[in-house]
């Protein structure tokens, strides 16, 4: 069982931005902040419930790309997220939509958020 994700991004304060607008339609907020002084680098928690399991840091960005995958409930949510992560000026990396090769209900859209980190809404549920 995973706890929580963190990971470094190149510009801290755009890639908040951009998590806080395209993880809205999970229930998501900025639920904790950690200032450089505590931490050597700003970090940013986000979560539901008061509970922050996916973390950026400011320590500067990857040399390669990673993925997450954030399950949702429906269908319509992934495609919420979709549109709010464009919107927060992430870059297609796969509409929503049914993708067969991994299961017959597999649903999901991919956006690459401003470091290029391919981000993931997937709804496993049959309609």
């Amino acid at each position: 069982m995973i706890d929580h994700i963190g990971f470094p991004v190149s510009d801290y304060e755009r890639s908040k931005r951009f998590y806080t607008s395209a993880l809205a339609p999970f229930g998501y907020t900025l639920v904790m902040e950690v200032d450089q002084e505590d931490n050597g680098h700003p970090a940013a928690g986000f979560g539901r419930d008061g509970k922050p399991d996916f973390w950026i840091g400011g320590e500067g960005g990857l040399n390669a790309p990673l993925h997450v995958a954030f399950a949702t409930e429906d269908r319509a949510t992934v495609d919420a997220f979709y549109r709010a992560a464009l919107a927060a000026g992430g870059i297609d990396n796969g509409a929503p939509g049914l993708r067969p090769h991994y299961h017959p209900t597999y649903y999901a859209a991919f956006v690459r958020d401003p470091d290029g980190h391919n981000i993931e809404a997937v709804c496993h549920r049959q309609m």
